[in-house]
């Protein structure tokens, strides 16, 4: 029998609960996979939403993972310049078979010093400060370079995850996990990405994450001075 494949997400206050809910519904479906929901404490975490999460495990008593994934959402601000998550991820990520994230969480890699010389993907409102840890950013739904492996803004969990239970295990898994959740989006709207959104919507949605955009550069030149 081969040894159980344990596969962390980390939640945080504010997380953003679909950057990890949707990895979550498809990694609990790998065959042999135990799933660890990973804080400081074990104690009620709040998402960015009305949803407050339990984790299942703590730092301290966290196995070795083989895959560590880092979630998005405005609670990734803090985390960026919180030594005590940095450190776990660094321990985490020297044994790791898949160092990973959804989101914002590659900015987190990358205050950590984990995504320097590696391809990596964020939120599209984000994607400017990867290089600021030393990351090539890519405009993509999922980029993987070597065992980096990074999806974009909250939806694109899904396609991250698949695309790792693929690497885990094999395409038929994937594509029978992908037939379990029914993923086959078909949006109302063509206005998931910059790229397509009208211009309008994209002016509204800048001015309305304005004060939120400032604390997040401010937090994250923090990080990359630190780091350097």
């Amino acid at each position: 029998m081969s040894a159980p494949l344990h596969i962390g997400l980390l939640i945080f206050p504010k997380v953003t609960q679909l950057d990890f809910t949707g990895p979550l519904q498809v990694f609990a479906r790998i065959p042999g996979a135990t799933v660890h929901l990973i804080w400081k404490r074990i104690e009620p975490v709040p998402s960015d939403s009305v949803l407050t999460l339990t984790p299942t495990i703590t730092f301290a008593d966290c196995p070795q993972l083989d895959v560590i994934c880092v979630p998005g959402g405005g609670g990734t601000d803090d985390l960026v310049n919180d030594e005590e998550t940095l450190d776990f991820l660094r321990k985490q990520a020297s044994g790791a078979r898949y160092v990973t994230s959804v989101c914002t969480g590659s900015l987190v890699l990358g205050a950590a010093g984990l995504l320097r010389g590696y391809r990596a993907t964020t939120h599209w409102s984000a994607m400017d400060y990867l290089s600021l840890f030393g990351a090539t950013p890519e405009k993509t739904r999922v980029c993987v370079d070597r065992n980096r492996v990074s999806g974009g803004g909250v939806t694109a969990g899904i396609d991250f995850a698949l695309t790792l239970a693929e690497i885990l295990a094999d395409r038929r898994t994937a594509e029978a996990i992908q037939l379990t959740l029914e993923y086959n989006p078909a949006p109302p709207f063509n206005a998931g990405s910059p790229d397509t959104a009208p211009v309008e919507v994209i002016a509204f949605l800048k001015d309305k994450l304005g004060p939120s955009a400032q604390r997040r550069s401010d937090a994250v030149k923090r990080a990359a001075a630190r780091l350097s």
